[in-house]
């Protein structure tokens, strides 16, 4: 008999797998099989079935150098992780969507506030998950960072600690910042930025590890979205890894109470904000494509697939396969831009004053800067104050939606 891990685990699976063909890892010419990361969101009810409402791959990011250029159109991360969640954004947007614009239609998995639930400030917002709802995520990698630090160096010839750099006097590149990518193993608890090769360029992508954590205390909506929905029931019941990309002694120090996050143990905030940490749950499934699952000589795939309900999309170096990276016609439905123009259609269709001038907002930025996210931002800001020290900001958030 399956566990519930492994229904969930399937859904993702499943659900990838009924993808067409161009979704998935190739094989090259020179016989190279790709492998690439897989991750899912998905939603269970009660007994019911799990059912996966977004998936998504992919393993690259934005070089700090680019990010000036993306203009809210060119995603800054497309890791798995990362992807899913978007998608799982961009879903709560259109099930939002269809509420207000049907105002007597039904969602099992959004529904309006009543007016006794709401307040101008605090809990302005119109929607909210159904409570009878727990979330669970797949990921078929260990997150890169400090959850996948003990992985790492147990894959290395030798896993002596490579010697710490001396500290710079002015900090301008990422490797001035002090965020390390994958070394520095004697570094551990701390805040690093997307690994790469030696002879990449660099970015200030946080790692998985470290967007996930965040998440535990921000809940999984973005910024935007969290104008439209309330984050009180959107937080990760349990993260579910294969059991050999899982060290306890490292999720334990990226993820709980007794590792960075010990600081924020019962907290919560205003806004229906709270620290709220996800299970870990293991699976003896591999994903087709894992980079263990892959037979031969492999090679990582630089195809992003991204899937939620009304969407697939196909992605290379952050925007749509087949278009100019910087070209307005290569923005995915999930970047920046986009999810600002869809969140703003849907308080087109409410009509409220407050939210409507929030995302009238000339710039990106202003509107990540707005009082009705004033408690968004606190949460964040405390967060990276007392538990995920040295946490920089990546920019790019200048930018207007007709720019």
């Amino acid at each position: 008999m399956e566990t519930l891990e492994e229904d969930v685990v399937d859904a993702v699976i499943k659900t990838f797998d009924g993808l067409p063909l161009n979704f998935k890892p190739r094989i090259r010419n020179e016989g190279k099989q790709e492998w690439v990361p897989l991750s899912g969101i998905v939603i269970l009810k009660g007994g019911n079935e799990p059912i996966c409402v977004s998936l998504a791959t992919g393993m690259k990011c934005l070089a700090s150098f680019d990010v000036p250029l993306a203009k809210g159109i060119v995603l800054h991360d497309w890791h798995a992780e990362v992807l899913a969640l978007r998608a799982f954004n961009y879903f709560l947007i259109r099930e939002c969507h269809d509420l207000a614009k049907s105002p007597g239609s039904f969602s099992p998995v959004v529904r309006r506030r009543e007016e006794q639930e709401n307040s101008e400030q605090a809990n302005f917002q119109p929607f909210t998950l159904r409570e009878d709802l727990k979330l669970y995520m797949y990921c078929s990698e260990a997150p890169c960072g400090d959850a996948s630090m003990e992985l790492t160096m147990e894959a290395q010839e030798d896993a002596t600690p490579w010697p710490e750099p001396a500290r710079p006097t002015i900090e301008k590149t990422p490797e001035e910042t002090g965020l390390h990518g994958r070394g520095y193993f004697s570094q551990l608890g701390i805040v690093r930025r997307k690994p790469s090769r030696s002879d990449a360029l660099k970015s200030l992508s946080k790692s998985c590890s470290d967007k996930l954590a965040l998440k535990q205390c921000t809940s999984l909506l973005s910024s935007p979205v969290s104008l439209l929905i309330s984050p009180e029931n959107v937080y990760l019941h349990s993260l579910i890894l294969p059991s050999t990309q899982y060290s306890e002694k490292a999720c334990k120090r990226a993820f709980s109470t007794e590792g960075r996050m010990n600081a924020l143990q019962g907290k919560t905030w205003k806004g229906s904000y709270a620290f709220r940490p996800f299970d870990i749950q293991t699976t003896d499934r591999e994903f087709a494509f894992s980079k263990r699952s892959t037979a031969g000589v492999r090679t990582s795939s630089n195809l992003s697939a991204v899937y939620t309900w009304g969407l697939q999309e196909r992605l290379i170096n952050g925007v749509l396969q087949g278009r100019k990276q910087f070209h307005p016609q290569g923005a995915s439905s999930l970047c920046k831009k986009s999810t600002w123009k869809a969140v703003a259609e849907v308080v087109g269709l409410l009509g409220i004053p407050a939210l409507k001038s929030t995302l009238s907002n000339s710039e990106y930025e202003d509107l990540k800067r707005d009082k009705l996210l004033l408690d968004r931002t606190t949460v964040k800001e405390e967060v990276r104050s007392d538990a995920l020290k040295g946490w920089i900001t990546n920019g790019g958030e200048k930018f207007t939606l007709s720019s």
